[in-house]
């Protein structure tokens, strides 16, 4: 018998993550039609941009317009990722009440991801996030690369929870761990949380963004609901991956994560088979086929 948590909430991240490496720019129309669709579907917390330089990302150029724009449903939460001074400054201003930031447990990541450190990238965060929690916003605090580097190969437990540890202090409401490069397993992922867990206020919950690279994204996530995880990351066809992990495949797709966990008796509220339509809609203004399953099986059927 599997010891499953009863309930869990999913945040989408596929008009940010997994836009960001796509090369079709999608209008602030567009992404609303997608943020529209996926609330109809009962989704309840979907990350709908980042507040990071245009020349360097410009599938997110549209955020501050997009929030500008976005009328709230009630009972849905609206994130976004920030990674600097000037994007939180840009998430103030929009009135943004939940944000992301991140780190890497990864040097080498971390010097291709962002040009600095792991000491630089630590000092720089540490007043980020205190100012934002300071201009009551809610931040979850993410740990990128926590199961494995997709250049370095292993990272140090050791290095993740003690950045976890500093996150704790800091007044974080969630500490995210993420399988950027999709290196981990059901063990590694059950041991990682169970580190973290162990060196951060009880208070702070614990999220998983889980990418399918090896296939494993799934049953990381099994291992992640075994280990008492109630938040997951996904996103719609399973779209996604990190332009600067080599071989980094999607995130798990949202429709098979809400399939999944209904076969599981796990409660989401989130209806799986509108969100293959909104999959494959996604599919064909793409123009090729996405890695998520459910959406073909339905169509199949």
């Amino acid at each position: 018998m599997l010891d499953l948590v009863d309930k869990v909430l999913i945040e989408d991240e596929s008009l940010r993550n997994g836009l960001q490496i796509e090369k079709r720019l999608f209008s602030v129309e567009g992404k609303l039609h997608f943020i529209r669709g996926m609330e109809s579907c009962g989704l309840r917390r979907i990350q709908v941009g980042s507040f990071v330089h245009p020349k360097w990302v410009p599938q997110m150029a549209n955020t501050d317009e997009l929030l500008a724009r976005l009328e709230p449903t009630p009972g849905v939460t609206y994130t976004a990722l920030v990674l600097n001074e000037r994007g939180l400054e840009r998430a103030i201003a929009a009135g943004v009440k939940h944000l992301s930031m991140s780190i890497s447990a990864s040097e080498t990541h971390s010097l291709k991801n962002t040009n600095k450190t792991l000491a630089q990238a630590r000092a720089e965060i540490v007043p980020l996030i205190e100012r934002a929690v300071a201009s009551g916003i809610a931040v979850r605090a993410g740990i990128q690369s926590a199961l494995g580097c997709g250049y370095g190969g292993e990272v140090p437990l050791a290095r993740v929870y003690e950045i976890a540890e500093t996150y704790s202090g800091l007044g974080v409401s969630e500490i995210n761990i993420a399988d950027t490069a999709g290196l981990g397993n059901p063990r590694s992922v059950a041991e990682t949380v169970a580190a973290v867990r162990k060196v951060i206020d009880p208070t702070i919950a614990i999220s998983l963004h889980l990418h399918d690279t090896r296939g494993l994204g799934l049953a990381n996530m099994v291992a992640g609901l075994q280990a008492g995880v109630g938040i997951f990351d996904a996103a719609l066809a399973g779209l996604g991956g990190c332009p600067f992990v080599p071989g980094a495949a999607g995130n798990i797709a949202t429709e098979d994560a809400v399939h999944a966990l209904s076969a599981l008796g796990v409660e989401t509220g989130i209806d799986w088979r509108a969100l293959c339509d909104l999959a494959l809609e996604m599919e064909t203004i793409l123009g090729r086929r996405l890695p998520g399953r459910m959406a073909h099986v339905v169509r199949a059927t």
